[in-house]
């Protein structure tokens, strides 16, 4: 109970002190998974927008895999990432195989089918609403999804909070395609698991105090954002 006490204390005072350590992983999880967000958001908003307006033969079953792939085995994708950028994939040449871009890439997989399918849902809601009035303006596909985007813009944002908090809780896919290298691919997740495992209990518990706060900030953010969306629907 003593070495656990005094774990608790050091891990205080390295978050305290702002260790140059723990700042250099804390900055870098949250470059690779903020990047990841990024692009998975213009890749997944309007894919999710356009399947919750668009209408033909095999759409449920698109719709079945979208959902499916929310649950995609964070190991099975970074194995998969591993195979493309290994010197053996088609994409060895680019020679980005343990750098923060593959662990981008991987988690880029990861969230993109999470951003898409919430995004489907809360446009397709909005969608039956508007349909009519679309209509009735002759308004093009491309302009229904920008307006639908746009007025679903609250809600959306707590769709890319959710794939942030994602993004960097994950572990599997980017310590396969990272390798855990340290000042170079060490996030907090991985180095979460590489410090405990070797009995540095004050460095590992203060990544997770690090990213226990992060995981509740997001979700007071996310919970902030529907009220403020609910409060503007009803206004």
């Amino acid at each position: 109970m003593q070495d656990f006490g005094e774990a608790f204390r050091l891990a205080f005072q390295l978050v305290l002190t702002a260790d140059p350590d723990l700042l250099e992983i804390i900055v870098l999880s949250l470059r690779v998974s903020l990047t990841a967000v990024a692009f998975s958001c213009l890749i997944g908003l309007p894919l999710g927008a356009a399947l919750a307006i668009a209408r033909f033969p095999g759409r449920p079953a698109l719709i079945i895999l979208l959902n499916a792939l929310m649950g995609l085995p964070p190991v099975v994708v970074g194995l998969l990432i591993y195979l493309m950028l290994s010197n053996a994939g088609p994409l060895g040449w680019f020679q980005l195989l343990y750098t923060p871009t593959a662990m981008i890439i991987a988690q880029t997989v990861l969230i993109t089918p999470i951003v898409a399918a919430l995004c489907r849902e809360v446009v397709e809601q909005l969608y039956s609403e508007y349909a009519e009035q679309f209509r009735s303006l002759c308004m093009t596909r491309r302009q229904a999804m920008s307006a639908l985007l746009w007025d679903a813009r609250y809600s959306l944002l707590t769709v890319g909070l959710a794939g942030f908090g994602r993004a960097v809780a994950e572990v599997g896919a980017v310590i396969i395609v990272g390798g855990n290298i340290d000042h170079l691919t060490r996030v907090m997740t991985t180095a979460i698991a590489l410090e405990t495992s070797k009995g540095n209990l004050a460095l590992a518990l203060a990544l997770g105090l690090v990213l226990l706060t992060i995981a509740l900030s997001v979700n007071a953010a996310v919970m902030m954002l529907r009220m403020t969306a609910s409060r503007y629907a009803y206004a």
